[in-house]
């Protein structure tokens, strides 16, 4: 047998062996994916909308206080959705004065002077919610409250 011969013949037993290596490889890295996958906590998507934050600050809260603060939306539920709306769609206009042509600054001002003075009664209104009702909740509900954006212990002031 000359090495021309044996070269071809190794190669084709090799490739073998690379191929099933290849694909056992293949098997194992979509096995951790999946694995990734399946075990990745939910990632929660922010959401401007304030009833749908206020719905997850309410679900850190104590249940009594949870009500109190979610009975307080709802009693103010018109008002809020009025300023939120005001502010979104005055925070939009801005963005039809960036797209005009030929732009005109003072339109541009007027428009941000608009959206500060919503954003302005938007804070407010929702404000007052929570200024009425944490007097009416526990002390936990109040800390929970304060600390609600923050997961870490060893920053918690409780």
């Amino acid at each position: 047998m000359t090495i021309a011969q044996a070269v071809p013949a190794m190669s084709r037993g090799g490739s073998r062996w690379l191929l099933l290596g290849s694909l056992a490889l293949n098997l194992f890295f979509i096995g951790v994916a999946v694995a990734v996958a399946v075990r990745a906590p939910e990632r929660h998507r922010w959401d401007p909308n304030v009833f749908v934050r206020v719905e997850r600050i309410a679900k850190t809260l104590p249940p009594a206080d949870a009500k109190i603060v979610l009975d307080g939306m709802q009693a103010n539920h018109e008002a809020i959705d009025k300023a939120q709306t005001a502010y979104y769609a005055a925070r939009e206009e801005i963005h039809e004065t960036l797209r005009q042509d030929p732009f005109k600054v003072a339109d541009m001002r007027a428009a941000m002077a608009k959206m500060r003075a919503a954003r302005q009664t938007y804070d407010e209104v929702v404000q007052n919610v929570f200024a009425d009702a944490t007097p009416k909740m526990s002390a936990a509900g109040r800390h929970a409250l304060a600390d609600w954006r923050n997961k870490s212990p060893k920053r918690s002031r409780h």
